[in-house]
């Protein structure tokens, strides 16, 4: 064999053993870009982006109780591969401030964003919010606090921009901590328990505290649409969480979606599984209007 085939077939080789790579390549990936400084705690996020185009944007919002967690974790990085933009987002911790400092800096995020979509290649002109958990329960809350002065802030700047949100996919979020402090006073009420570190105090003391932390006190007539996900053996928040808000939202006529997941506790990969992604797709391309 002459060495001109033997260099053609190692060639040929080289070419099958790269195209796996090539049909599995990831999506663009930019990461811990700083969208705001408050009082020298550096708040940033990453992006995943299609490998082409400028998909729709969704916002993630992480769990973690307030406390802990990482914009490091994103769980719908998948949204890639149908075309969207995912932006995973930082907050302050409750060691660092209590609300509402979190819903604060979310809300700099997105105007951030908006600011920023043409230097960084996505969509604005509609956009999602999502998170699980405690980033559930930001994800809710921004949706339906469009314009509430005292939810606003002005972390980040870009003070021209709007927070507002069209869609919001909630991962069993809390949405009613005035409930909570009722049905699960463990971890609304007792010293040192999540809510107690975020409310700076018990939900069933700090009431009008806790109902402005709650996105189901919050439900007008233009807030978006959402998809909720909970599981109904979720013992760390409880599904009438997700069924207060979705009584909310019935009563004024908006459109909500839950969906129960049977044997489901609080979290888990069957969240993200492709039986349950199929309707977050579906919900996103219904509401963020992509293009065909």
């Amino acid at each position: 064999m002459s060495l001109t085939i033997v260099t053609r077939l190692l060639a040929v080789l080289l070419l099958f053993q790269l195209l796996p790579l090539a049909q599995a390549a990831g999506p663009r990936i930019t990461k811990d870009l700083e969208f705001a400084n408050v009082d020298g705690h550096r708040l940033r996020l990453d992006l995943y982006q299609p490998e082409t185009g400028k998909g729709p944007l969704v916002v993630w919002i992480h769990g973690g109780g307030w406390q802990g967690g990482s914009k490091k974790s994103c769980p719908i990085q998948w949204l890639t591969e149908h075309g969207y933009s995912v932006a995973s987002i930082s907050y302050r911790l409750t060691d660092k401030a209590t609300f509402p400092a979190q819903i604060h800096d979310c809300k700099g995020a997105i105007r951030w964003l908006r600011a920023n979509a043409e230097k960084y290649g996505y969509a604005t002109d509609k956009i999602a919010v999502a998170g699980s958990s405690a980033g559930g329960h930001l994800a809710a809350l921004v949706g339906t606090s469009g314009d509430v002065k005292q939810l606003e802030g002005t972390v980040g700047g870009n003070l021209d921009q709007s927070s507002r949100v069209d869609c919001v996919v909630d991962y069993f979020g809390a949405t009613d901590f005035v409930l909570r402090s009722k049905t699960q006073p463990s971890r609304a009420n007792k010293e040192g328990s999540v809510v107690y570190k975020l409310l700076g105090g018990g939900a069933d003391q700090k009431v009008e505290l806790a109902k402005l932390a709650s996105a189901a006190f919050h439900v007008t007539q233009d807030d978006p649409p959402f998809l909720v996900l909970h599981g109904d053996k979720d013992n760390t928040v409880l599904l009438d969480q997700s069924q207060r808000i979705e009584k909310v939202y019935r009563e004024a006529g908006l459109p909500l979606e839950l969906i129960i997941i049977p044997g489901a506790g609080h979290g888990g990969s069957v969240f993200y599984s492709e039986k349950y992604r199929q309707p977050v797709e579906a919900f996103l391309k219904k509401h963020l209007q992509r293009p065909a």
